[in-house]
């Protein structure tokens, strides 16, 4: 994959976490799910979603991106 084709979808995958990082479709729903409300549920999975996505671009050789110094990999 090309460097400015892996851009792109990088930027894609982190623009789609932060537009729905706020559920506006349950705004108003008073849905519970086990004691808590359904928003605070996808909060919830939505951050985990955030923190793999994010691990998968740190240690899938995009840190580099848009990054002038060099790149030290241990291990």
């Amino acid at each position: 994959m090309t460097r400015t084709r892996s851009d792109a979808l990088w930027i894609a995958a982190f623009a789609l976490l932060v537009a729905f990082a706020v559920p506006w479709f349950l705004w108003g729903d008073a849905t519970v799910v086990a004691g808590l409300p359904l928003w605070l549920w996808w909060h919830v999975g939505w951050m985990a979603l955030a923190s793999v996505t994010f691990a998968a671009f740190a240690r899938g050789g995009a840190w580099d991106r848009g990054v002038d110094a060099e790149v030290i990999r241990r291990g």
